[in-house]
C-alpha cells in the first residue's frame, strides 16, 4: 500500500493544484461568489436568469471562486433555496462555461449523501474542470431535512468523519480497502474511477461540521466559516492557526451576506449583512488579509442593486488591490481523462 503524505507535504503540493492554488496562497486575500449571481433580497429563491452569462461575467473578470450551496429542500422557517440547482449537476454545467475560475461546493451536505456516490460525481467534476474544483463539505444547518432521508441530526458530525474517510479512501487509493462504520465497505476487488486530477480533492469544510478546529486543521485542506462580528476575527484566526500548528498552510476564509452601496464612501455598517461602499470595504479587506484571512465568499441575496453592476465595480476597483493567482501548472503526476 502507498503510504499516505503527511498533512504537511500534502499542504505543499496543494499549491500546485489548479483549483486550490488560485484561491488559496499564504499572505494573500482573495474573493469569489457565493451563487446565485444575482440579488433576490424579497423572495427565497432567484430567478437563474442570465445565470451562464454571469458566470462567464465574473470568470472574465478575474474573480477568484464561484461557491455552490447545497439545498436539498425549501424550509420556509430559513428561506432560502440558494441556487436551487444541485450543486454538483451545476458544477458540471460551469465546467462548459468558464475558463479560469475555481469552483466549489459551500458545502455539500455530506451526512445526507453516500460517500462514495459523493465522490464519484466530485472526481467526475474535478475532470471536466480540469482540476479546478474545490470539495467544501458540511453538515447543514436545517435539521427538519434528516427526517426525509431517514437519518438520524444527533449523529450527523460522527457520520461527517466516517464520510470523509470514505471518500478520500475511493478517491486517493487504486483497489481501496476500507472499514466505515456508518457506510459500505470498500473490499479491494473494485477500483473508483475516475480519480481526481491531482490525485487529491482538495477539501475543505464550511463552518464547523460539528468538529474541533484541531480535527479540522488535521483532516481537512482548510475552512470557509461565517462571521458576525469583524471585530472578533483576529481571536478566531489566531485559534485556527494554533489548531493548525505542524500541518503546514492551512487557509481560513469567510462567507458573507454583503450589499454593495452606490456610494463608495459610505461608511461600514454593523449587522449580519456586510454594508458599505466600496472604500471602507478596501479598507477592512486589507486589514482582513493582515490579519491573516484568505479568502472571502461574497452572497449577493441582500443586495440593492443588479449584481452585473457590482460584479463591474468590484472588478475595477476591488481586484487591483487583491488579484486572483494564476493559474498554476499541473503538477506532473496530474492526470486528466478525456
Amino acid at each position: 500500500m502507498t503510504p499516505q503524505p503527511s498533512p504537511r507535504d500534502l499542504s505543499q503540493a496543494l499549491m500546485h493544484h489548479p483549483g486550490y492554488a488560485r484561491v488559496f496562497q499564504p499572505g494573500h486575500l482573495t474573493f469569489g461568489f457565493i451563487a446565485p449571481l444575482e440579488s433576490y433580497p424579497n423572495s427565497p429563491a432567484p430567478t437563474l436568469r442570465d445565470h451562464m452569462a454571469m458566470a462567464r461575467k465574473v470568470d472574465e473578470a478575474g474573480f477568484a471562486a464561484i461557491w455552490l450551496r447545497d439545498v436539498p429542500f425549501y424550509d420556509p422557517t430559513f428561506g432560502d433555496v440558494g441556487q436551487i440547482l444541485d450543486p454538483l449537476v451545476y458544477a458540471g454545467y460551469l465546467a462548459a462555461a468558464t475558463r479560469q475560475i475555481t469552483v466549489g461546493t459551500a458545502g455539500i451536505v455530506l451526512p445526507l449523501r453516500d460517500p462514495l456516490i459523493v465522490a464519484k460525481q466530485a472526481a467526475s467534476v474535478d475532470q471536466l474542470l480540469g482540476g479546478r474544483f474545490i470539495l467544501g463539505l458540511a453538515t447543514g444547518d436545517r435539521p427538519v431535512e434528516y427526517p426525509a432521508f431517514g437519518l438520524d441530526f444527533d449523529n450527523r458530525a460522527a457520520r461527517f468523519r466516517d464520510a470523509l474517510a470514505m471518500i478520500r479512501a475511493a478517491t486517493e487509493r487504486h483497489w481501496a480497502t476500507h472499514g466505515s462504520e456508518f457506510y459500505g465497505q470498500l473490499s479491494g476487488k473494485i477500483d473508483l474511477v475516475p480519480k481526481p486530477v491531482g490525485g487529491h480533492l482538495p477539501t475543505l469544510v464550511i463552518g464547523y461540521a460539528g468538529q474541533s478546529l484541531e480535527w479540522i486543521g488535521t483532516h481537512t485542506d482548510g475552512m470557509i466559516s461565517y462571521i458576525s462580528n469583524p471585530d472578533t476575527l483576529p481571536q478566531v484566526i489566531d485559534r485556527w492557526q494554533a489548531a493548525c500548528a505542524g500541518n503546514g498552510y492551512k487557509p481560513y476564509g469567510y462567507g458573507t451576506l454583503f450589499d454593495l452601496d452606490r456610494d463608495p464612501h459610505h461608511p461600514l455598517q454593523p449587522g449580519r449583512v456586510l454594508r458599505a461602499g466600496r472604500n471602507a470595504l478596501i479598507e477592512l479587506w486589507k486589514r482582513q488579509q493582515e490579519q491573516g484571512v484568505s479568502h472571502v465568499a461574497l452572497h449577493f441575496k441582500p443586495q440593492r442593486r443588479h449584481a452585473s453592476e457590482v460584479i463591474d465595480e468590484l472588478g475595477e476597483y476591488l481586484l487591483p488591490h487583491f488579484p486572483s493567482l494564476p493559474l498554476p501548472l499541473s503538477p506532473p503526476e496530474a492526470k486528466k481523462h478525456p
